[in-house]
């Protein structure tokens, strides 16, 4: 059996793929190639030649039956969308852990001895699985934003409690390029936000949801506005993107692309970033400089998206190959430096939620005493 891994290909090469071809979204991770023979065997009542193998979906993220159809439902709807015809989900692992027992991760910190899990941080990244050009993986957002959450876990081992990366997100340009899977917006914001509440309901009181793709952040906004309105004692936080605050400015002290319009998506920077990371699914003599986004003052494309108008226009007005910038500029030698950056700039925004969790917990403490309680001129 030829095992095909999904987000390993280019859209291009997925594009290409026949169409009955069986295609696998796993519910925890896989056992190796004998094992899922067999288990494709009693699934299929046959062991097909050639599978598809898409990202495994985390148990970590728990989330009720129902929440989870409705996620998977959607996903499904967009691989079938491309015409494949015969897509699957089977579970690996057990999709979410006993109502009783702490999540895996939670159980870990537990058992090394390290602080209380419960006064730490949980880390959520969250990535994607979608074209990036001629030249990178459908996971390049994913890989990104999970080194970079791995980077953020070793400089901070007794704060961070790091969730494994959610490889699907929202994509509002699924049906312009072929690869590109996409969960409708409210299903996936209820997913993130019921797996933060899976968390809080066990003692959790602060969170980072780190982002690798930019059709997920205005969902992301919805549901860390939904956390703190649903549960106000906590604080939960995203940001956009990577290397958008304190690290941007060694994007513009390495960058060579042409400013704005040469930094986007499967640009300098992400190709940097995979150069650095997975070299070996890199094909730079594919890659396509695109810089012809129609710019005006107040809506163009760059790596920090600028001016006042938010739109969402056709893709392929712009990009006729899915890329937004110069990738041709690209190394790994960037990758590594930006990488460290961005590890940098969210290591400080965790320091500053945990700095904000003590600093409001302790005013809601000290108002709740009779000496600083406020009291009615009247």
């Amino acid at each position: 059996m030829n095992i095909i891994h999904y987000d390993e290909l280019t859209y291009p090469e997925v594009a290409a793929l026949p169409r009955k071809i069986p295609l696998i979204i796993p519910l925890g991770e896989p056992p190796g190639a004998d094992a899922l023979a067999r288990r494709l065997r009693r699934e299929l009542g046959r062991t097909p030649q050639d599978i598809v193998l898409l990202p495994p979906l985390p148990p970590e993220w728990c989330v009720s039956p129902a929440t989870l159809r409705r996620f998977l439902s959607t996903l499904q709807a967009s691989l079938k969308a491309q015409g494949f015809r015969k897509v699957s989900n089977l579970k690996f692992q057990i999709a979410r852990p006993k109502s009783e027992t702490l999540a895996p991760a939670l159980r870990a910190s537990a058992s090394a001895g390290v602080r209380d899990p419960k006064s730490k941080v949980v880390l959520m990244a969250v990535g994607h699985t979608e074209q990036h050009g001629y030249h990178l993986p459908l996971s390049t957002d994913t890989l990104i934003i999970d080194a970079i959450a791995r980077g953020v876990e070793k400089a901070l081992p007794d704060l961070i409690l790091r969730v494994p990366t959610l490889p699907y997100g929202v994509s509002m340009h699924r049906s312009q390029f072929p690869g590109t899977l996409s969960v409708s917006g409210r299903a996936w914001e209820d997913f993130v936000l019921e797996s933060v509440g899976w968390f809080v309901k066990r003692g959790v009181d602060k969170f980072y949801i780190i982002n690798g793709h930019g059709g997920n952040h205005s969902f992301l906004v919805n549901a860390v506005k939904y956390a703190g309105d649903r549960w106000p004692h906590i604080f939960c936080a995203t940001s956009f993107l990577h290397l958008t605050a304190s690290g941007y400015k060694e994007v513009q002290r390495l960058r060579e692309s042409v400013f704005p319009g040469g930094m986007g998506h499967a640009c300098e920077l992400e190709t940097s970033f995979i150069l650095h990371l997975r070299p070996d699914l890199v094909y730079m003599e594919r890659a396509v400089d695109e810089v012809e986004f129609v710019s005006t003052p107040e809506f163009y494309m760059d790596w920090l998206e600028g001016g006042a108008l938010i739109a969402n226009p056709s893709w392929s007005d712009d990009t006729p190959t899915g890329s937004y910038g110069q990738p041709s500029v690209a190394t790994a030698d960037k990758g590594r430096a930006w990488l460290a950056a961005a590890i940098e700039e969210k290591v400080g925004h965790v320091r500053e939620i945990v700095e904000q969790q003590e600093r409001r917990t302790a005013r809601r403490q000290a108002r709740k005493t009779p000496s600083s309680a406020a009291t009615c001129p009247l």
